[in-house]
């Protein structure tokens, strides 16, 4: 039998370079699920003095699925801010004086960038002036 000129390559080392393509597209693949190129999304929390109740909503700018009774009006008065809640304007108004304390968070991402806020306001009016239609649900 006459002998091939072909090279022969060990099935390790196939093995090996297979192993390294399908690692380097599943960590390709994961690295994309992991930094998601669909809409900005906030989870906004409203709970009451000493979280004796919460409600809370997902804000997905566009809000395209119609979760956040105020999704549009919200959306706009985000971008307005790029993405501060600390820095909305809100919707003043006049507010009792009553102290009943609330305490709303927003926490996900705006424009890929993480948000992660806090704040207490003495009551709900208070909150609704300083934070128009975000936390209105």
């Amino acid at each position: 039998m006459p002998e091939s000129r072909r090279r022969r390559i060990p099935r390790t080392a196939v093995a090996a370079g297979v192993t390294v393509v399908l690692c380097t597209a599943l960590g390709a693949a994961s690295a994309r699920a992991a930094a998601p190129d669909g809409p900005d999304g906030l989870f906004l929390t409203v709970s009451g003095s000493g979280d004796t109740w919460i409600r809370g909503v997902r804000l997905s700018c566009p809000d395209t699925r119609g979760t956040h009774p105020h999704g549009a009006a919200a959306c706009a008065e985000l971008a307005a801010v790029h993405g501060d809640p600390e820095a909305l304007r809100g919707d003043p108004h006049v507010c009792t004086r009553e102290y009943d304390p609330v305490t709303v968070t927003a926490s996900g991402s705006w424009r890929g960038a993480p948000v992660e806020w806090r704040r207490e306001y003495p009551n709900a009016c208070t909150m609704d002036a300083a934070t128009g239609p975000l936390f209105r649900f």
